[in-house]
C-alpha cells in the first residue's frame, strides 16, 4: 500500500515542479526572447513562464524546507522582477503554521485541486483491434497539438491558439513523450507523460468531439502506463479539479486522492 504521507507529497510535488520548469526551458529554447526561467529557493521550484501564465508559479513550498519570511521575500522578488503575480501551489501537509504565514503576508486562495496517485502497473486488458496508440515523432508535433487543441477547446474556439502553443511546448519538453490515439485510422485523442525520478505524471489528455466514447482515453492511459513501467516508474499521478468529472474518471482507473491542494496568490497592493 502507498500511504498519502509527507514522503509521497514530496515526490508528487517535485515531479510537477519539474514538469513546470521544463515548460519554461522549452519556451526559452523555442522563443529565446520570452524571458522564461526558473530557480530553486528553499527547496521550492519557482517558475516564470510568461506574465499571468498558468505555469508561472511555485511547487513544493514548505515541503522540503520551512516556510520563512526570508524565503518568501526572495520568491516574491523573483516574480515582481518579471512584473507578474506571486502564485504558490501549496500542499496541505505543510501545516497550519505555513498557511498562517501566507495569510499574514496577504495571500488569498484562488484555486483548489486534488492530487491523485496510484502504483504503476502494466495494463492487462487488450486494446480494441481498431484502436492504436503511439508516441509521436518529432515531425508530428503540429499534428499532436492540433488534436489536443480540438479536444480541449470544443465550445471555446477562442482558446485554440493558446492551447496549440501549450501543445508545442509539451512536444518540446525533455523527458515528456506525447501520445496520439487513433481509431479506424483517424487520429482522435492526445495525451502526454512526464517522467521524473520514478514518478509518471499523466497530463494533457483530450479527445476530439466526434471520437469520444470510443475507448481512446482508456487506450491512452494504458499505453502511457506501459511506457511508465518500461521507464522504471513505480508511481503514477494526475491532478484534477476537486469533485470534477476528470477526478471521477481517474478514480475509475484506480487513482486515489492523495490530498487536496490550494493555489495561493499574493493580493495586489496599492
Amino acid at each position: 500500500m502507498i500511504f498519502a504521507d509527507l514522503g509521497l507529497a514530496r515526490r508528487l510535488e517535485a515531479a510537477e515542479g519539474h514538469a513546470c520548469a521544463q515548460f519554461a526551458e522549452a519556451r526559452k529554447r523555442l522563443i529565446p526572447k520570452s524571458g522564461s526561467t526558473w530557480i530553486r529557493c528553499a527547496g521550492t521550484t519557482v517558475v516564470f513562464d510568461g506574465v499571468g501564465a498558468p505555469t508561472t508559479q511555485t511547487f513544493g513550498l514548505g515541503l522540503f524546507e520551512d516556510v520563512t519570511h526570508a524565503a518568501l521575500n526572495e520568491m516574491e522578488a523573483f516574480f515582481k522582477s518579471h512584473e507578474t503575480s506571486v502564485v504558490h501551489e501549496v500542499c496541505p501537509l505543510v501545516g497550519v503554521e505555513a498557511l498562517a504565514t501566507l495569510c499574514k503576508r496577504g495571500y488569498r486562495p484562488i484555486e483548489v485541486s486534488n492530487v491523485m496517485y496510484r502504483a504503476v502497473e502494466r495494463p492487462t486488458l487488450e486494446t480494441a483491434s481498431n484502436v492504436r496508440v503511439r508516441v509521436i515523432r518529432a515531425d508530428e508535433a503540429d499534428l499532436w497539438s492540433g488534436v489536443s487543441a480540438r479536444g480541449w477547446t470544443h465550445g471555446h474556439p477562442e482558446l485554440e491558439g493558446f492551447v496549440r502553443d501549450m501543445g508545442a511546448l509539451c512536444a518540446a519538453r525533455q523527458g515528456s513523450p506525447c501520445f496520439l490515439a487513433e481509431v479506424d485510422g483517424q487520429d482522435g485523442a492526445a495525451g502526454v507523460l512526464i517522467v521524473h525520478e520514478g514518478v509518471a505524471l499523466f497530463g494533457g489528455s483530450s479527445t476530439v468531439p466526434e471520437q469520444r466514447r470510443r475507448g481512446l482515453q482508456g487506450a491512452l492511459l494504458g499505453e502511457r502506463m506501459r511506457y511508465a513501467a518500461d521507464a522504471g516508474c513505480d508511481l503514477a499521478m494526475m491532478v484534477a479539479e476537486a469533485g470534477s468529472g476528470s477526478q471521477k474518471n481517474a478514480e475509475r482507473k484506480g487513482f486515489r486522492v492523495g490530498y487536496t491542494r490550494m493555489k495561493w496568490r499574493l493580493a495586489l497592493t496599492e
